[in-house]
């Protein structure tokens, strides 16, 4: 029995002074598992409410996905089909502003008539090429221009200031005419450059042939053309000025009211042309801004044009913000797989780095 008691003291005797140590290793440990985690989703996400394991993505309020889709019905991405069959236009483009990327296409390449939306690339033009305080004689042809107008006077002359603002808010076709004789000598010949001036845009399909966007045989453009178009221009500071406002009185105490109703209408808009004749119907393009997404958005052949922009508009917002969400969601997994730890165990002179994909431990 002695033995046996001797045997048990020894043990306890151990077992006393080495638990201390265990129970310290273990909460090392345990802690060490704490940091990783912290470490590995220190810019996480939060997790959805049923508290699944797998990443999901930021939102725009930092809010659960499930949440903000709740909250934010701007944020709901229809289906393609879903958004098309809400659509009257023939074809439709939404652009994103800054990258140039494609966020929906639906024969984007189908040609037909502009109508006034080509009287973007008549501002334009005459933006860089003419003076504010430069006046311009208007011609029997230009004063006799049909409607939309703002009844120019044959042999009077008006600055280029007040021209060019009728052109691209008023949408005049008598100014538009005006313009393109003074710059060009003519309207056909000022029409040709302005088909180059699309071609230096990337716009390979615009042909132009007045300065007005009236209906002419030839003529031509696409939805993604005018996109392009449209997203340049905006590039001149200038231009984009002028297209911002709904409203501008000229020198000689007209006020010309811009046409562009989305200004006042749909979040976000910043500038924008409209266009109808019979033949292209309604036509539009425009760019839009919310946080720091852009987007520009392009229809051709519409019957209800205010409802197709206001549905490319949303679907075009929702699309960029389930892109972000996906995005924000691959960089969160991939820093958290490379993530790396320092930990120095008790009693060592050593130290591990610990990768959270476990395929790499090395001593040093």
């Amino acid at each position: 029995m002695s033995i046996v008691f001797r045997k048990l003291f020894v043990f306890l005797l151990v077992f006393f002074f080495l638990s201390p140590s265990v129970s310290l290793a273990t909460n090392a440990a345990r802690g060490s598992n704490l940091v990783i985690l912290s470490t590995c989703h220190k810019h996480a996400p939060h997790q959805s409410a049923r508290g699944k394991s797998g990443l999901t993505g930021f939102s725009s309020r930092k809010k659960p996905i499930s949440t903000a889709s709740k909250r934010e019905p701007s944020h709901r991405l229809l289906s393609k089909k879903s958004l098309r069959k809400k659509l009257s236009s023939k074809s439709a483009m939404i652009m994103d502003g800054r990258t140039g990327e494609t966020l929906y296409a639906y024969s984007p390449d189908q040609q037909g008539q502009p109508a006034s939306t080509i009287k973007v690339l008549t501002g334009i033009i005459a933006i860089d090429a003419l003076r504010d305080t430069e006046m311009i004689q208007i011609s029997r042809r230009a004063a006799r221009m049909p409607r939309s107008k703002i009844y120019l006077e044959t042999g009077k002359s008006y600055p280029a200031n007040d021209l060019i603002n009728a052109v691209l808010l008023a949408s005049a076709n008598d100014a538009s005419v005006a313009l393109a004789e003074k710059i060009g000598g003519s309207e056909n010949e000022f029409a040709k450059k302005m088909t180059l001036k699309a071609r230096s845009y990337g716009a390979w399909s615009t042909v132009c042939k007045t300065a007005s966007g009236l209906t002419a045989r030839g003529q031509k453009a696409t939805v993604r053309d005018l996109a392009l178009i449209f997203n340049n221009a905006m590039k001149n500071p200038e231009f984009a000025r002028r297209m911002s406002r709904t409203k501008v009185k000229t020198r000689y105490g007209k006020v010309l009211r811009s046409h562009n109703k989305a200004l006042w209408r749909i979040e976000g808009a910043e500038a924008g042309k409209t266009g109808y004749t019979r033949a292209a119907r309604q036509t539009y393009v425009g760019s839009f801004k919310r946080g720091n997404v852009e987007l520009i958005v392009a229809i051709m052949g519409s019957e209800t044009m205010w409802g197709d922009i206001a549905n490319l508009v949303e679907y075009g917002f929702a699309k960029k913000h389930q892109k972000e969400q996906a995005m924000a969601t691959v960089a969160v997994a991939t820093s958290s797989k490379y993530a790396s730890l320092d930990i120095s165990p008790l009693g060592q002179n050593r130290s591990l780095r610990v990768l959270t994909d476990y395929k790499k431990v090395s001593k040093f």
